[in-house]
């Protein structure tokens, strides 16, 4: 069958569930485990495979490691799952007294809050995904010894929210990977201040959009992080009430559809931070998040029945196969 009728007729017993049984969500979502189990075959494990922990327990960081358990979590493989949990303790042994969870030793406030953001909003997505799932009993109680740790990372977080917003707003897809840290810790805490934060966070990310409704980095366009925005903010509405952020999200899709070539490749040009050498990372030039826009196509093909979108991501993602895995 082909692909383009597969995905039809994935989106036809979406429509099904939604008209003929009760969702978990209000909004008639599905939850967020059932859209992970929807994707193609084989894709999920190649988007996550870089944070499987080697041998003796080591990963790339500890934030791909917690994409690598959700993985595992939906394929079923309680081995992976228990290997890359390992990782989620080694991450808390560097917690520091003021609650930062970063393995770095003289970084100043505002890395400290950003390392520690970073790492929630994945762990809190993480744990969701566990809690959503089968293996829930089996980690039941390692969650729950960690939510005091996690509380304590979270009022570092809001006694510095002034930190984040001056420290992040130039590059707003980091407001709204901090909101994702606060809302799904405020899930996983039952926790409404740390959910109307992120909430708050939300507001002032779709503030800074430009006329067409892409959201902005460093004065302008970037195909690569307005993905990253759009991927981020998928996750945190399927786990947290935010209307607002899902009204913008068709102007911002409808732009980065636009950036992407024939081939699968994402065109880059006139970015503002990567694949242009403006920005680098450990000596290298950034540049687009690959993973992140095959995610974000694939989720909001799926969530809002866009097979324009589901297309796309095949195609961004066999060009990815084809040329290299980030």
């Amino acid at each position: 069958m082909p692909m383009r009728n597969i995905y039809r007729l994935a989106i036809l017993c979406i429509s099904l569930f939604f008209a003929f049984s009760h969702s978990a969500y209000a909004s008639g979502k599905l939850s967020e485990i059932e859209y992970l189990r929807l994707f193609p075959k084989g894709r999920l494990t190649a988007l996550v495979v870089k944070g499987k922990p080697d041998d003796e327990g080591k990963t790339p960081s500890s934030r791909s490691t917690c994409w690598y358990l959700i993985g595992a979590v939906v394929s079923g493989d309680t081995d992976a799952a228990e290997k890359a949990w390992h990782t989620v303790d080694t991450a808390f042994s560097y917690q520091k007294e003021d609650g930062a969870v970063v393995n770095e030793n003289n970084l100043n406030k505002a890395a400290n809050v950003r390392g520690t953001f970073f790492y929630l909003q994945e762990l809190a997505h993480a744990i969701i995904i566990v809690q959503q799932s089968n293996m829930e009993p089996r980690f039941h109680d390692r969650i729950n010894a960690l939510l005091p740790k996690i509380r304590k990372a979270c009022v570092l977080l809001s006694n510095n929210y002034d930190v984040i917003i001056s420290d992040n707003t130039l590059a707003i897809n980091r407001i709204v990977i901090a909101a994702k840290a606060f809302g799904l810790c405020g899930v996983i805490l039952k926790d409404e201040k740390l959910i109307a934060t992120s909430k708050k966070l939300i507001r002032h990310a779709i503030s800074y959009r430009d006329k067409d409704g892409i959201f902005i980095e460093k004065g302008g366009r970037d195909s690569s992080y307005n993905a990253v925005s759009i991927f981020f903010g998928e996750v945190l509405a399927l786990n947290i009430n935010i209307p607002e952020f899902e009204a913008v999200l068709p102007a911002a899709v409808k732009w980065e559809m636009s950036r992407v070539k024939a081939n699968g490749e994402v065109d880059v040009t006139y970015n503002t931070r990567t694949g242009v050498g403006k920005e680098f990372v450990a000596g290298h030039p950034k540049n687009v998040n690959t993973k992140e826009v095959v995610f974000a196509f694939t989720l909001y093909g799926l969530i809002y029945h866009d097979t324009k979108a589901l297309e796309i991501a095949d195609r961004v993602f066999k060009h990815m196969q084809n040329t290299y895995v980030q």
